[in-house]
């Protein structure tokens, strides 16, 4: 059932498993998340912050700052002139790299500006559907041992786009000078120095410095992917998010035509996120399943975060299927954040795929320019929620809401209809509400009709 490949090199081992010798049980287990997702502390560890957060605010936010990230701050705010010296700081280099990635995610999420909708259903009965932008809006951009300058664009971008009109930007101390700079250039003028779950109690509650807002973006770790969970049930403050969006995942789908050497490097892009990240390779090629652990042992050598990405390895596998179809099925099973398809016809494949937060085709898509810069937005959901939650989109920094407007002659062509399914569930004012009104028509007509008899 099982066989394995261990590299010379490390003590990494990509673990096979022939999907058809499994049971019903072990097919389950081998398309699980990793067990550093879901420790049973977790939500006690997470709630005390927050509920340390309501009740000492800007104070819990510097002690948490000090506790966890090791940072002694003043302020929680950067000041114009901390972010002007941190933009000069950032080099041209990048600068033009995020400008160009910039064009590119901003030509994307311009084109799925909403279009209203107006439909007359019946004579005299209007419907509409309208969208409005969110008033008030979150962004957490990680930090820690990876700064995400990426999610800046991802996050930032869309939120000016929609026209929301407050955007609180928070990451973890000290923050990134590019970080700075990408939230400048995208128009954001409220950064704070606050990261972790505690950031995301303080824009769910509000602080002495962090505004409360409607809605929270923004990938974490588990104790933020916690976090925000936990505040959008809480009944102590009003506030959505944007999905279940976790450590990081990728499954690569490919056959005996893919190179190796690719899959091995998409495989390892997602691997040195964390720990916690999980990676997974399905095909239908023995030979092809061997090179690529062969290729990861090279290419891990030689990766600054070897150690992270090993961490997140040995809670991956490879699973060997029979065809395509079979992989497409089993990709649908686990629904990754990010699916990779490096086969020969790779677009054939597309309609077979049910779920995935986004979808990378052919050896020369790299998940890497999905990340960062050919358009797409990289806030996915992870741990099979790809199954029923969307990538983020423009939409997301929206709200839509119903329109509806009726004539007198509009309500009389309903109003029947209306009373007799209200009468059928018992509800009297719902009837009432139609039948007053359709008696307030009858008076009108009679009476109009009287006085063109009497005329």
């Amino acid at each position: 059932m099982t066989s394995s490949t261990v590299n010379s090199t490390t003590n990494v081992q990509m673990q096979q498993l022939n999907w058809d010798k499994l049971s019903q049980a072990e097919q389950k287990q081998a398309l699980s998340r990793s067990p550093l997702v879901g420790d049973q502390a977790l939500e006690q560890s997470v709630k005390n912050i927050i509920d340390t957060v309501a009740a000492q605010g800007d104070e819990a936010l510097k002690a948490f700052s000090q506790r966890f990230d090791g940072v002694t701050l003043d302020a929680l705010a950067l000041s114009s002139t901390q972010i002007a010296a941190a933009c000069e700081r950032v080099d041209d280099t990048i600068k033009q790299a995020i400008a160009q990635a910039m064009a590119n995610i901003e030509a994307f999420h311009t084109a799925q500006a909403f279009k209203p909708i107006d439909v007359e259903t019946q004579p005299g009965i209007r419907c509409e559907l309208r969208s409005e932008a969110i008033e008030k809006v979150g962004l957490y951009i990680p930090g820690g041992s990876a700064p995400l300058i990426s999610t800046v664009m991802m996050l930032a971008l869309p939120a000016k786009i929609a026209g929301c009109q407050q955007r609180v930007l928070v990451s973890p101390p000290p923050i990134d000078d590019a970080i700075i700079y990408a939230a400048n250039a995208c128009g954001i003028n409220e950064i704070f120095q606050v990261g972790g779950a505690q950031a995301i109690a303080a824009l769910a509650l509000g602080t002495e410095s962090i505004p409360a807002v409607d809605k929270i973006f923004g990938p974490g770790n588990r104790f933020v992917t916690e976090a925000k969970r936990l505040v959008s049930q809480d009944s102590r403050c009003v506030v959505c998010i944007d999905m279940p969006a976790g450590p990081s995942e990728v499954l690569v789908i490919a056959d005996d035509t893919a190179n190796a050497d690719f899959v091995a490097a998409d495989l390892l892009s997602q691997a040195e996120h964390g720990p916690d990240s999980q990676v997974m390779l399905v095909t239908d090629s023995q030979v092809l399943a061997d090179k690529v652990n062969t290729a990861l042992a090279q290419q891990l050598a030689l990766l600054p975060r070897a150690d992270i990405a090993t961490t997140a390895l040995s809670c991956s596998r490879t699973l060997l299927v029979n065809n395509m179809t079979q992989a497409a099925q089993v990709s649908n099973r686990y629904g990754p954040e990010h699916l990779i398809v490096q086969t020969q016809a790779p677009r054939e494949l597309l309609p077979q795929i049910r779920a995935a937060g986004s979808v990378f085709l052919g050896a020369y898509t790299p998940e890497s320019v999905g990340d960062y810069a050919s358009g797409t937005n990289h806030v996915l959901p992870t741990y099979g929620y790809s199954r029923a939650v969307s990538s983020l989109s423009l939409a997301d920094f929206s709200r839509r809401f119903t329109v509806q407007e009726l004539s007198a002659q509009g309500l009389m062509s309903l109003g029947e209809s209306v009373m007799t399914l209200a009468a059928a569930e018992q509800l009297e004012a719902h009837k009432n509400a139609v039948a007053l009104r359709l008696a307030t028509i009858d008076n009108f007509a009679n009476s109009d009709s009287a006085n063109s008899e009497g005329a």
